[in-house]
């Protein structure tokens, strides 16, 4: 999850804007050493180290950390991290810390805190971004403007409702892509989502893709028209998600709805709904229903 800030650096504008960090527009980045180790016997390294040099040359480096679970020793090693890399280049050192499920990214978030007999002599405060403050990329002309940031976007939000919804859109971008553009977004979340249904999801994605680069075969239609229906899947889950989390019951009968319907826009507008009615039934006002069969 953090190579990606080392070889697609575009995304820190809007992963910053995402932490309500100014981040400057005009910057040049550049991998540095990762390896923070003064002793041999005792190895460390930071998995992503970058030395941001914007326009107007005030220079920092960004500490890149992905962390799949909590990890106690993390606080001191975060700590010792920061104050190694400021101590060697001199220059002032930001932790970002990417998680892929909110319980470790409020974990993550610290701070902190070094000390003893009530004082405080350090405090590490990392920045966290995870599923509660990135933007699920799921439109597909976002995807296809900003393939580097769906990625990404798909990385953080593998466990979520919306993962596969994601991963669709960045697939059907694929097919627009230069062809080594292509490879390296295909391999990259492969290898990043590994085992996980998310990967399995991705996998089975990219064989479509490959298999018909853009000549409007039958198989071709027949994704196209799988994928829609698989976003709307995507998005119902959204729907459904977004009811649970403020205390809204959802009835049997109505979670069968959302759950069957194909029409990717309308599903789409019941989930800009779900966060504003008062009752389940209220998402389907002014919604034609389905005719019944004759």
């Amino acid at each position: 999850m953090h190579r990606i800030f080392e070889e697609r650096p575009e995304i820190l504008a809007p992963v910053f804007g995402a932490l309500g960090i100014a981040f400057p527009e005009k910057a040049a980045a550049y991998a540095v050493t990762s390896d923070v180790t003064e002793t041999r016997p005792l190895v460390r390294h930071v998995d992503t180290v970058l030395r941001i040099e914007p326009s107007d040359g005030d220079e920092f480096l960004l500490a890149v950390e992905a962390q799949e679970r909590r990890d106690p020793a993390k606080s001191a090693s975060w700590a010792y991290y920061v104050a190694y890399l400021q101590s060697k280049y001199r220059l002032p050192v930001l932790l970002l810390v990417v998680c892929r499920d909110r319980a470790t990214a409020k974990w993550a978030a610290g701070p902190f805190e070094c000390g003893a007999r009530g004082w405080t002599v350090q405090r590490t405060h990392p920045l966290v971004v995870g599923p509660d403050n990135l933007p699920a990329v799921t439109d597909r002309r976002t995807a296809a403007e900003k393939p580097a940031m769906t990625a990404f976007s798909a990385l953080t939000h593998a466990n979520s409702a919306v993962g596969d919804a994601i991963l669709d859109a960045l697939g059907h971008a694929l097919s627009g892509m230069e062809q080594s553009a292509a490879q390296y977004f295909s391999q990259f979340l492969d290898t990043a989502l590994g085992t996980t249904p998310a990967g399995e999801k991705w996998r089975n994605i990219v064989s479509f893709v490959n298999y018909f680069p853009g000549r409007g075969t039958l198989l071709e239609r027949t994704f196209n028209e799988g994928e829609a229906k698989g976003e709307a899947r995507g998005e119902a889950k959204g729907v459904l998600r977004v009811l649970e989390v403020r205390g809204i019951p959802v009835p049997d009968e109505i979670r069968e709805r959302i759950i069957a319907c194909t029409d990717l826009a309308r599903v789409s507008e019941w989930l800009d709904r779900a966060g504003t009615v008062e009752r389940a039934e209220d998402l389907f006002a002014d919604t034609p229903e389905a005719p019944e069969s004759v």
